[in-house]
């Protein structure tokens, strides 16, 4: 005799404002998704539960990327909900064939793996991995280069993305916004505390009127505002006081001038390059390079492959004593490669900082080609205690710090790549070139001199 035994996923009961999230995926079809909600709405929940049903639905690999390992185990391997449930209990023990909880990983019975990874190994955890479907939480915190780097898998296996977050100004979410409102192909979800009303108003005045909660941050968590700025920005009022003035625009590469370099190297993480000339008391940046897990001979390529005369190269002071993998230091190793690294000060962080605040009145930056840069410097922030409610007084270490600190370099390195050029001298240059230097006989001298 055989016996069927019914199993249902009941445990998760979606709220009104949840629905259109899962609607999308199961009745819609949408391969790529959007959702853009306040804090404490239940993102998690819903994308996790969602994930289960479509492991159970069609056998394959399914994959929830938070923006790190040690992230991932937080908010879904180790959850537990407001009502005291756990994430993992969601799904009914008889459907598990296996766990491994070192890996994040649960084998289905029916042939299904879900595992918790992280964006920001991104290139390891997906390495040879033929996933259907990928959640990407906390959208506006993960390495982007997550979803670029499997987003050919996804289409080749006709399968779907669900990216979910809070905003965090304008940075890669806010695009990935601009994208799916604009496109037939994406369903773009944004919801704010107005829609979802899951937490008091009451509440969000009480943290209003206490001060726990600054307006901007306000906005951003419970409204879900990219327009209000990142809250405990470095830079963001100085670039736009900057785009105002128009120093963000077109900047040329002047053939005339030597190209400086900043960088700040990684071996685990990013290596930034930034690309500036220094002419008379105006530091124009041109261009900037990055890429990760890389060696030095990558750079150099790619620094060889432009068309610059270059003058200077900067490098943070501890390129003497951190080695590239070949037993030599990276100075030792630059050198042998033809680039001589020359050290910026070894200033705080806070001092680098305010370096560069003092250093934007005369900066010029090219729109375009320094677009990551423009956008790491925007987000560019200070850590925030989510327990005190309060900022720390060190900024957070995470996509945008690399460029960050290149500029901090590039900074602490200007008084080393001064011309000594002053104002006239620059418009006398540009009146003997039109006109000829006053020394010449007089029949080659413009008249109207």
């Amino acid at each position: 005799m055989r016996l069927e035994t019914k199993i249902k996923l009941n445990r998760y009961q979606p709220r009104p404002y949840q629905i259109p999230i899962i609607d999308a995926i199961e009745n819609k079809g949408y391969k790529r998704v959007l959702a853009i909600m306040p804090r404490r709405s239940g993102k998690d929940v819903t994308g996790w539960n969602l994930m289960i049903r479509a492991a159970l639905s069609k056998v394959g690999v399914y994959f929830y990327c938070a923006p790190t390992y040690s992230q991932g185990r937080k908010i879904i391997w180790d959850s537990i909900t407001n009502e005291g449930v756990k994430f993992l209990d969601y799904i009914p023990p008889e459907l598990i064939d296996r766990k491994n909880d070192q890996q994040m990983k649960i084998h289905f019975k029916n042939g299904s793996l879900i595992q918790v990874i992280g964006s920001d190994s991104y290139d390891t955890s997906l390495v040879g991995s033929n996933p259907r479907a990928i959640i990407f939480t906390e959208w506006a915190l993960s390495d982007p280069r997550a979803y670029q780097f499997s987003r050919p898998i996804l289409t080749a296996n006709e399968g779907w993305a669900l990216f979910i977050g809070t905003p965090r100004g304008k940075n890669h979410m806010w695009e990935t916004y601009q994208i799916a409102k604009n496109s037939n192909d994406w369903f773009a979800y944004k919801v704010t505390i107005d829609d979802t009303m899951h937490i008091p108003f009451s509440e969000i005045e009480r943290e209003r009127r206490s001060g726990e909660m600054s307006e901007d941050l306000i906005q951003q968590e419970y409204y879900t505002s990219f327009d209000m700025g990142v809250e405990g920005s470095y830079y963001a009022k100085y670039l736009d006081k900057m785009r105002n003035s128009g120093q963000i625009g077109i900047v040329p590469w002047e053939p005339s001038f030597p190209v400086h370099t900043a960088w700040d190297i990684g071996v685990r993480d990013s290596t930034t390059i930034i690309f500036y000339q220094t002419i008379g008391q105006v530091v124009r940046i041109i261009n900037c390079y990055d890429n990760s897990k890389e060696g030095l001979e990558h750079y150099i390529n790619h620094l060889q492959s432009l068309p610059y005369t270059y003058g200077k190269h900067f490098a943070p002071h501890d390129i003497a004593v951190k080695e590239w993998g070949s037993g030599m230091t990276r100075i030792e190793k630059a050198k042998h490669l033809g680039i001589k690294f020359l050290t910026v000060s070894n200033l705080s962080i806070m001092d680098g900082i305010e370096s560069v605040r003092s250093s934007f009145a005369k900066m010029w930056i090219d729109q375009a080609a320094c677009a990551p840069l423009i956008k790491a410097l925007e987000n560019y922030r200070q850590e925030y205690d989510a327990i005190r409610k309060v900022y720390k007084a060190h900024p957070l270490h995470d996509n945008n710090s690399h460029f960050a600190d290149g500029m901090r370099y590039l900074c602490l390195s200007l008084p080393k790549t001064k011309d000594g050029l002053s104002a006239e001298d620059l418009s006398k240059r540009f009146q003997e070139a039109v006109n000829g230097p006053d020394k010449l006989p007089w029949m080659f001298r413009d008249p109207r001199q």
